[in-house]
């Protein structure tokens, strides 16, 4: 998937993860941001992990949204 598909993936992700962290979230714009981030975060986790997922744009949807919740997360835990 080329550059665009892969940052409207992301964003989707962002969209899912701040739903799925009800009150964890940074409000709409920064929860599509850190969507985004989390795309690359979740990439580089399986990367880490040797895992090479089928290239399925709902794979890396799925790995979007899971460090998309990674990164809400975190974020959550530094704003206190």
């Amino acid at each position: 998937m080329g550059l665009l598909g892969s940052i409207l993936i992301g964003i989707l992700a962002g969209f899912i993860a701040g739903k799925i962290m009800k009150g964890g979230g940074f409000g709409c714009l920064w929860n599509l941001i850190l969507g985004v981030v989390g795309g690359f975060v979740g990439g580089f986790i399986l990367d880490i992990f040797d895992i090479v997922p089928p290239e399925h744009w709902w794979v890396e949807l799925l790995t979007a949204v899971g460090g998309a919740v990674l990164v809400l997360w975190v974020a959550s835990k530094i704003k206190g």
